[in-house]
């Protein structure tokens, strides 16, 4: 064998060895990026998951509206993308606890009974308005001290949330997607969808509630999302409760000590579109 045959053998060699190389560090960099998609998710191999959507109001059939299914369906592609299996369930044919499949529950409190059950055991700290009427505060948030009115196809908003209830590290996430209205739902299925991998990076396996505001959904649909806050310890505490009033409230306690009216409790403050 002269030196040019040695020479070519070895670049082949080289080559594929490299090649190899290459290819076992692309593996493993991909299967390290799933498997910490899958931990965020609560999603391992061959697992089971439930979309939890809510029902047409009146309609005794599982009818869902434009915007939920593009909002199942991003949800769908990332179960797909973890190897997990998903099944789509009524908000009123749910009656099972969280922890042990993944959850991802879409629709606010006043269509979706599953979703006004977690707002109210999981995040005490949010309030929504569910009255039909077309007042101001018709679909509002109240988290905390602040209100977030809906503006329809200006400013609406919509909560974010991964939760684990302070289970065990092994217990299944449940997410919510709880907007003011439907295509804030598929906003927030969409931002969770581009952003999983940030949110995991910096919240890991704990929970979280972020409040997004959909911007000029009627020029841009649900593609612009601005993250308004991170509300989490906010929603987790439980809304202050208002003092109990007197049966009969002397004159002393209707005005100061100097005859002059009592001071009224400040109204909460509320967010409008800037």
């Amino acid at each position: 064998m002269n030196d040019d045959v040695r020479n070519i053998v070895l670049g082949v060699l080289a080559a594929g060895i490299g090649a190899a190389l290459g290819w076992i560090a692309r593996t493993y960099l991909w299967k390290r990026k799933l498997r910490r998609k899958q931990a965020f998710f609560g999603l391992p191999d061959n697992s089971e998951s439930l979309l939890v959507v809510n029902r047409e109001a009146g309609g005794p059939e599982l009818t869902v509206t434009r915007h939920d299914v593009f909002a199942l369906l991003e949800l769908s592609a990332l179960i797909k993308d973890c190897g997990a299996h998903a099944q789509v369930i009524a908000h009123d044919a749910t009656q099972q606890g969280f922890g042990e499949r993944t959850e991802f529950c879409v629709g606010g409190p006043a269509s979706n009974r599953r979703m006004a059950a977690h707002l109210q055991s999981l995040l005490p700290g949010v309030q929504v308005n569910v009255e039909s009427g077309r007042g101001p505060d018709r679909g509002a948030f109240q988290i905390g001290g602040e209100r977030y009115r809906l503006e329809s196809g200006q400013a609406e908003y919509v909560i974010l949330a991964r939760l684990t209830a302070g289970q065990s590290r092994d217990a299944r996430p449940v997410f919510l997607f709880c907007g003011q209205r439907a295509i804030t739902n598929q906003a927030a299925t969409r931002y969770l969808a581009r952003h999983h991998t940030r949110l995991a990076r910096k919240h890991g396996g704990n929970s979280f509630v972020l409040l997004l505001k959909v911007v000029n959904s009627q020029a841009y649909g649900p593609d612009v999302v601005e993250l308004v806050a991170d509300v989490t310890r906010v929603a987790q505490a439980p809304l202050p409760t208002p003092p109990a009033l007197d049966p009969a409230p002397d004159a002393a306690s209707e005005s100061g000590q100097d005859g002059e009216a009592a001071p009224k409790p400040a109204a909460p403050r509320t967010r409008r579109r800037t």
